[in-house]
């Protein structure tokens, strides 16, 4: 065993108990390991390019909306809702935080979805799912052929001094945390929505964080995916 895989044994077996799936062990290892190597997870100027021959969606064609719009009911909206607002004085999904005529993001984004008639999916927490899908169930309209959510996984928190997982028995639930956005691959395989949305025909997904409230469908855009076949 090397010293890298002995370091993350404790984790691994603390994810074992947990029944978290194979596939979000050896991620958060992989992540880990990156960690003991020093790395930061900054990326410096001199490692970044420039990305040629990007389209500019402000010269697509009334072609391109149209076609988008006819992809439209191949398309779902996804916004990534795992994220407390401890640091606005919440202890609930920061999405439930008002911000305008009384209307929280969660409110707005229900709205968004329903003018525009697409599916609506929330990547939650174990930390926001309850009051989110609360606060949903206002809105019937959004009721489809989908869940309202799924769930990302959760990793253990990681002691800065020895890098060893957190310990706090008189709460075990503060052992834990969401692992972010990146998440939303590993989530949505072993959640099974990826399988249903495919089952169900959904070609694309409209991502955005849920606090992000001008990430809006643009048909031109989406046109363009469908038209070219974009994955």
């Amino acid at each position: 065993m090397t010293d890298l895989s002995a370091a993350f044994s404790p984790f691994a077996k603390k994810m074992t108990r947990e029944n978290l799936p194979q596939i979000a062990i050896d991620t958060f290892e992989h992540y880990y390991r990156q960690l003991l190597q020093g790395e930061t997870g900054l990326i410096s100027e001199a490692d970044i390019t420039p990305a040629p021959r990007l389209p500019n969606a402000e010269t697509f064609s009334a072609d391109m909306a149209a076609a988008g719009r006819s992809a439209l009911s191949q398309t779902v909206i996804i916004k990534l809702n795992g994220g407390l607002g401890t640091g606005m004085g919440l202890l609930k999904a920061k999405s439930l935080l008002p911000v305008k005529d009384g209307l929280s993001f969660l409110d707005i984004i229900a709205r968004q979805a329903m003018q525009n008639d697409m599916p609506l999916l929330l990547m939650n927490s174990f930390a926001t799912q309850a009051d989110s899908l609360v606060a949903l169930a206002q809105y019937p309209a959004l009721q489809k052929n989908l869940p309202l959510d799924f769930v990302q996984h959760k990793v253990p928190k990681i002691r800065q001094d020895n890098l060893s997982p957190v310990s706090w028995p008189a709460a075990p639930h503060l052992e834990w945390c969401p692992p972010g956005h990146g998440d939303i691959y590993t989530a949505l395989v072993t959640s099974g929505m990826l399988a249903n949305l495919l089952q169900q025909g959904y070609r694309y997904a409209f991502v955005s964080n849920a606090d992000n409230l001008g990430a809006v469908m643009d048909t031109a855009i989406l046109g363009y995916f469908a038209s070219n076949r974009l994955p």
